[in-house]
């Protein structure tokens, strides 16, 4: 009922951002985001998407040809190291 009254009190009542200021060792005051102890302003969300979205985002479709040529690579540094110490 009261919310009816107030259309902020649920922002009013939320959970606080557990970050701190270095230089006053305050703690902030805006409401955490749902599901994490901090605020938007202090990292909730924040970091690389996932999936695709991200621009690291490996699909297997070349993992695979670069494992087959990181062993081949292998295989024929083997090869000349074996050739190098046969010559000496």
């Amino acid at each position: 009922m009261n919310s009816d009254i107030n259309p902020m009190q649920s922002a009013h009542n939320a959970q606080r951002c557990s970050a701190t200021s270095k230089r006053t060792g305050q703690p902030c005051r805006a409401p955490a985001v749902k599901g994490f102890s901090v605020c938007r302003m202090h990292g909730a969300r924040g970091g690389a998407p996932k999936g695709a979205g991200n621009g690291r985002y490996s699909h297997g479709l070349r993992s695979e040809f670069y494992a087959m040529l990181f062993e081949e690579n292998r295989r024929l540094n083997k090869q000349v190291r074996k050739a190098i110490n046969d010559l000496l």
